[in-house]
C-alpha cells in the first residue's frame, strides 16, 4: 500500500512538472489519467502491477 501511494504521488509530481515546465496541457494530462484509470480495470492490470513491483524491488536493491 505504501509503495502504491508513493508511486501515485511521484507520478503526480512528474505530471505537474510536465504541465508547468514542458508544456503538457491539462487536457492531455486528464486523458492520460483517464486512460490509466480504465487500463486498471482490464485483464492486463495485474501484469502492470507486477512489473511495477519488480521494478521497485530492483531499484530498492541498488546500493550506492
Amino acid at each position: 500500500m505504501i509503495l502504491s501511494i508513493s508511486g501515485v504521488v511521484l507520478l503526480g509530481i512528474i505530471a505537474f512538472l510536465f504541465c508547468r515546465k514542458c508544456g503538457l496541457k491539462a487536457s492531455h494530462a486528464l486523458v492520460c489519467a483517464l486512460f490509466g484509470f480504465y487500463l486498471a480495470g482490464t485483464a492486463i492490470a495485474p501484469s502492470i502491477s507486477a512489473g511495477g513491483a519488480s521494478l521497485a524491488s530492483l531499484l530498492g536493491g541498488i546500493k550506492l
